[in-house]
C-alpha cells in the first residue's frame, strides 16, 4: 500500500509538473538572404492573414495587429468584452490612452515579439515565433475554435506560453485556419530574428501625413470647426459628439483617382497647424481640461470592416452644414454652455439653443451613418448585445413636418427631465440600479406627452407624407437591418422580403437612440452600465415600432403589436396601460393587410423610388405569390438568381443545419457562367424567428426555427462570414437542391462539405482571399478587411 500511494503521488506531481508548463525551447530561425522591410513585406502578411481576428476590441487578448503601434504594444489579460464586469476598467483605446510602449506596460501588456537579448544568432523565443512555429508542428485542426469565448493564452511570459502549447497544441496561429504560406512565414520568423523593428521615421511620416490635396481639405474644414465665435463653437462640438467613430474621407480627392485616404476626428489641446495632441476623454460629450480643437488625424491602421463607418466630406457638405446650423437662426442668442456631467449626458439640454429641426435635418442627412453607429459600433457585439432588435426589419423616418416636437422647440425643453437617459450615471453605476425603473418611468411620461402632441396637431392621424421621403440623391429615407445572430448589418433600401416588424424614427427617439446607445456608451463600463443601455433600448424600439404602427387604421395597431411580441405578457396589458392612443389615420385603406398596403404603396406610388428605393428582386414577394419553379439549367446569372429566387424566404431543414452551427450569414461564389461576369459573389443570410425580442435573457426559449427564413443578396453583406461556399455554374441545380432537401443524413451532410469551405480546408485562404479582393474591388471606399472571430469554430477535417 505504501508504494502505491508513492506511485499516485508521483503521477499526480508529473501532471501537476506538466500542467505548470516550462518555458520551450527557442525556435531555430534561418533568416532569409535580404532586408525585410516592416511596411513593404511584414504588414501585407499581418492584413490579410492576422488583422482577421485581431482588430479592434474583440481582438484575442487585445492584441491589435492592424498597425506597428498595436504589434508593439503586444497583448493584455484584461478582455474589453467581459461576461460580468461588477466594475468599470480603465479604457485601452490604441493611440489614444497612451503614447507610448513604456506607457503600455505600465497598464497591463507584454510584448509579443521581443525575444531574450541572451540568444545567440538564429535563436528566437518571443510569443509571435512560438505560435507561428506550432502550428507549423501541429498543423492539424479539429474541435472547436471559439476566438472570441476564451483569452486564448495571452501568456505574459514563456512558462505560460510553453503551458499553452503543451495543453493545447492544434491552438497555435492562425488560430483554427491552415498554416502561413512558407515563404510569409519566413518572412516574419527573420523579422522578429531582426528584432521586430516597425517603419523607419521617414515611413512613418509618410504614413501618417495626408496627401498634399487631402491636407487642403483639412485645412478648410478645421478653420470652420475651430472659429472662437459660440455658434461654431457650439456648432463644432454638435457635430463631434456625432461623428467621432466616423471614418471621413474627401470626396474630391478620391475622385481624382487616388487611392482612398481616411482619417478621424479628434480633440486636441494644440491648434491646426500643430502635431495633434488627443486629449483623452472617455465620451465626446465629456468636458475638457484646456479647450479642444477640432482636428483630422489620418488612419494609417489596416482599415477593417467592422467598424468601418465612412462619412464623404465635400464642398457641398460643408456648405449644407453653414446653411442648416450657421445661417438658421438660432432659439437663443448663441452662447457656450458649462453643465455638470450628468447634464452633459443630455443632448436636449445642451444643444436647446440650436433648432430642433437643424439637429433632425442633420440626422437625417446622415441617417444611415448614424444608424450604422450603433448597429456596428461598440455597443453591439455579441447576441447579448443584439437580441433588442430582431433579425431582419425596415427602418423610417418622420417628415420633419410631420413631427410638431420641431414645430414647437419648447416642449423638448419643458420635457428635459423626461429626456434623461442611463449614460448620464456614468459608467460604474450600483448593481440593482440596473434594474430600476427610474428612466422608464421617464421614458413613459415623455412618450404620453408626445402622444397627446401628435394627437393635438394630427387629430385625423397622419397621411403617407408623414413618411419622409428623402429629398437630394445620396438621401436615405429606407434601411434594411438584418441581424447575424452575434453580429447585425445596415443596408440602403428595400432588402428582402417584406419585413415582420417596420420602425419609423422621430427626432426625439433617434438622438436618444444613438446618445445612448453611441455617444454615452463605455465599452469598458460595468454590468450596470451595459444592462441599463440594454433596457433602455427596449424602450427606443418600441417607440420606433409605435410610431409606425399609428400610420395604420386603430383597429388594426393592437393585433399587429401584439404580433410581433408574442408570449410577451406585457404586451397582453399594452391597451390598458394609455400607451395606443385611438387617433385615427389619414390614410385610405383598401386591404385586410394595411402593414403590406402601406409599405407596398410607398414603393409603388414612387414616393421613395424618386431616389431609386425599389422592390428586392429576389426576395420579396406579393401577398399569395407562390414560388417560382426552380430552372432545371444553370448557364446565366439571370438562371442563378431564378434558382435563388425559387428558394428565398422559405425555410428548409438546411436552415436548421448551420444554424445549430451559429450559421446566419454565409458568402456564396458561383463560377462558370456565361456573359461578362463569370464569377458572382451572393450572401445567403438566415433570419431567425423570435417570438418577440423583449427580454435580455432566455433568448433561445423564443426562438422558432420552423419560421425561421433565408434570403439571398448580391455581393458580401455584413462583416463576420460564418462559412464560404464556392459552386460552379454545372453544380448549381445540386447545390439548391442540397438546401431545398437537406435532412441532416450522412449524403446530406456530404453534399455540404462538397460546397462548403470548412475552416480546416486547405484552399481556405485562397477562398478568403477571393472574396475579400472582390469586396475590395466593388466598393473601393467603404470595403474593409472582414473579420474570421465568427467563422464557424468546429472543424470537420476529412
Amino acid at each position: 500500500m505504501p508504494q502505491r500511494i508513492s506511485i499516485s503521488f508521483m503521477l499526480v506531481l508529473l501532471g501537476w509538473l506538466s500542467a505548470c508548463g516550462q518555458a520551450p525551447p527557442p525556435v531555430v530561425v534561418t533568416e532569409l538572404p535580404r532586408p525585410i522591410g516592416y511596411l513593404t513585406d511584414v504588414e501585407p502578411i499581418l492584413a490579410k492573414r492576422c488583422v482577421v481576428c485581431h482588430s479592434c476590441y474583440n481582438a484575442p487578448c487585445q492584441l491589435q495587429l492592424g498597425s506597428f503601434e498595436g504589434v508593439d504594444r503586444g497583448g493584455s489579460k484584461l478582455r474589453v468584452y467581459k461576461g460580468i464586469r461588477l466594475h468599470d476598467q480603465a479604457p485601452t483605446r490604441l493611440f489614444t490612452d497612451a503614447q507610448s510602449t513604456a506607457q503600455w506596460r505600465t497598464k497591463g501588456f507584454h510584448s509579443v515579439t521581443e525575444s531574450s537579448p541572451e540568444l545567440g544568432p538564429g535563436l528566437n523565443d518571443s510569443a509571435m515565433i512560438h505560435l507561428l512555429d506550432g502550428k507549423r508542428r501541429n498543423p492539424e485542426i479539429r474541435g472547436d475554435y471559439p476566438a472570441e469565448a476564451r483569452d486564448l493564452t495571452c501568456a505574459e511570459d514563456p512558462r505560460e506560453l510553453g503551458k499553452f502549447l503543451t495543453q493545447h497544441p492544434n491552438e497555435s496561429m492562425p488560430f483554427g485556419f491552415p498554416a502561413l504560406e512558407q515563404s510569409e512565414y519566413e518572412i516574419l520568423a527573420t523579422w522578429l530574428a531582426r528584432g521586430a523593428t516597425g517603419p523607419s521615421a521617414d515611413e512613418q511620416r509618410e504614413l501618417t501625413t495626408p496627401s498634399p490635396a487631402a491636407g487642403a481639405e483639412i485645412a478648410t474644414w478645421e478653420a470652420f470647426l475651430n472659429q472662437d465665435d459660440a455658434k461654431h463653437a457650439m456648432t463644432a462640438r454638435y457635430l463631434y459628439e456625432h461623428f467621432f467613430l466616423a471614418h471621413l474621407v474627401f470626396s474630391q480627392v478620391t475622385k481624382s483617382g487616388t487611392k482612398p485616404e481616411f482619417f478621424e476626428w479628434v480633440r486636441s489641446s494644440t491648434p491646426p497647424g500643430q502635431p495633434i495632441v488627443v486629449i483623452p476623454t472617455l465620451r465626446p460629450y465629456d468636458s475638457t481640461p484646456v479647450r479642444a480643437y477640432h482636428r483630422f488625424r489620418k488612419i494609417h491602421a489596416t482599415i477593417v470592416h467592422k467598424t468601418h463607418m465612412v462619412v464623404e466630406l465635400d464642398d457641398d457638405a460643408l456648405a449644407r452644414l453653414r446653411e442648416q446650423f450657421i445661417a438658421t437662426p438660432w432659439l437663443e442668442t448663441p452662447h457656450w454652455v458649462d453643465l455638470d456631467p450628468r447634464a452633459e449626458a443630455n443632448p436636449f439640454v445642451v444643444f436647446a439653443q440650436i433648432p430642433p429641426r437643424v439637429r433632425y435635418q442633420f440626422l437625417l442627412d446622415h441617417s444611415a451613418f448614424i444608424m450604422q453607429t450603433f448597429i456596428q459600433g461598440p455597443v453591439c457585439k455579441g447576441q447579448i448585445a443584439l437580441n433588442v432588435i430582431q433579425d431582419h426589419y425596415w427602418v423610417m423616418f418622420m417628415n420633419p413636418d410631420a413631427d410638431p416636437t420641431l414645430a414647437h422647440p419648447e416642449f423638448l425643453v419643458a420635457q428635459a427631465n423626461n429626456l434623461r437617459m442611463p449614460i448620464e450615471r456614468g459608467s460604474n453605476g450600483r448593481i440593482l440600479r440596473g434594474f430600476g425603473n427610474a428612466y422608464r418611468k421617464r421614458y413613459a411620461e415623455f412618450y404620453r406627452a408626445k402622444v397627446e402632441l401628435y394627437d393635438q396637431h394630427f387629430p385625423n392621424g397622419q397621411a403617407i407624407t408623414g413618411i419622409w421621403p428623402g429629398e437630394r440623391a445620396g438621401d436615405t429615407p429606407l434601411l434594411t437591418i438584418y441581424r447575424h445572430f452575434d453580429s447585425a448589418s445596415i443596408h440602403a433600401g428595400a432588402l428582402g422580403d417584406l419585413p415582420r416588424t417596420v420602425w419609423v424614427c422621430d427626432y426625439a427617439q433617434f438622438e436618444r437612440m444613438y446618445y445612448a446607445l453611441v455617444a454615452g456608451f463605455d465599452v469598458f463600463g460595468n454590468v450596470s452600465h451595459q444592462i441599463s443601455i440594454r433596457r433602455y433600448m427596449d424602450y427606443l424600439r418600441a417607440d420606433a415600432e409605435l410610431n409606425f404602427l399609428y400610420f395604420l387604421p386603430e383597429p388594426e395597431r393592437l393585433p399587429i403589436l401584439r404580433s410581433w411580441y408574442q408570449t410577451d405578457r406585457a404586451i397582453e396589458h399594452i391597451d390598458h396601460q394609455g400607451v395606443l392612443t385611438d387617433r385615427g389615420t389619414a390614410i385610405e385603406f383598401r386591404t385586410d393587410d394595411p402593414q403590406r398596403e402601406l409599405l407596398e404603396r410607398l414603393i409603388e406610388t414612387n414616393f421613395l423610388a424618386e431616389i431609386g428605393i425599389d422592390f428586392d428582386p429576389i426576395n420579396f414577394r406579393r401577398a399569395g405569390e407562390v414560388a417560382p419553379a426552380m430552372p432545371t439549367t444553370f448557364r446565366t446569372e439571370a438562371d442563378l438568381r431564378a434558382g435563388m429566387r425559387a428558394l428565398a424566404t422559405t425555410g428548409t431543414g438546411f436552415i436548421s443545419h448551420v444554424t445549430d452551427s451559429g450559421v446566419n450569414l454565409i458568402y456564396l461564389r458561383v463560377g462558370g457562367l456565361a456573359g461578362p461576369k463569370p464569377d458572382q459573389v451572393f450572401t445567403l443570410i438566415i433570419n431567425r424567428w423570435h417570438d418577440n425580442v423583449n427580454s435580455l435573457l432566455l433568448e433561445f426559449e423564443r426562438l422558432d426555427p420552423s419560421k425561421d427564413t433565408m434570403h439571398f443578396l448580391p455581393g458580401s453583406l455584413g462583416s463576420y462570414p460564418n462559412y464560404f461556399f464556392t459552386v460552379e455554374a454545372r453544380d448549381l441545380a445540386d447545390f439548391f437542391a442540397m438546401l431545398a432537401e437537406f435532412d441532416g443524413s450522412a449524403a446530406a451532410r456530404a453534399e455540404f462539405a462538397r460546397f462548403g469551405i470548412d475552416r480546416s480546408d486547405p484552399n481556405f485562404w485562397p477562398t478568403y482571399d477571393w472574396f475579400q479582393s472582390q469586396f475590395d474591388a466593388a466598393e473601393p471606399v467603404l470595403a474593409g478587411r472582414f473579420d474570421l472571430n465568427r467563422y464557424e469554430s468546429r472543424a470537420h477535417p476529412d
